[in-house]
């Protein structure tokens, strides 16, 4: 939820031409991860659970090459504020996964 708070404040910057381009794809794709958390552990299986955790950090994926491209632009400053939360979120997802998969396939 804190990425999703400092991707809306960073992209408050871009230029009006980007609202319906980079900023909207960029704040999707971050709200994107914590519902897709949120959906896999509401559903009744590990298999199900693992399956949006992959896609939540695929968003974040996605946010974080949106992010690098907006800097490239010079929309923004290289946040580290932003990649270190991203490194960490990564991080985190990928731990909980793999917890996750080893423990089988049925909650």
């Amino acid at each position: 939820m804190s990425l999703v708070e400092l991707v809306y404040r960073l992209s408050r910057s871009f230029p009006d031409s980007e609202r319906f381009g980079l900023v909207s794809q960029a704040r999707r794709s971050a709200v994107s991860i914590p519902s897709n958390i949120a959906e896999g552990a509401a559903r009744r299986s590990t298999a199900e659970y693992l399956r949006f955790l992959s896609i939540a950090r695929g968003s974040l994926s996605e946010l974080d090459t949106q992010i690098q491209i907006a800097t490239r632009l010079g929309y923004i400053e290289g946040s580290s504020e932003f990649e270190q939360c991203t490194n960490v979120l990564f991080a985190r997802i990928t731990a909980l996964m793999n917890a996750l998969d080893k423990g089988g396939n049925s909650r």
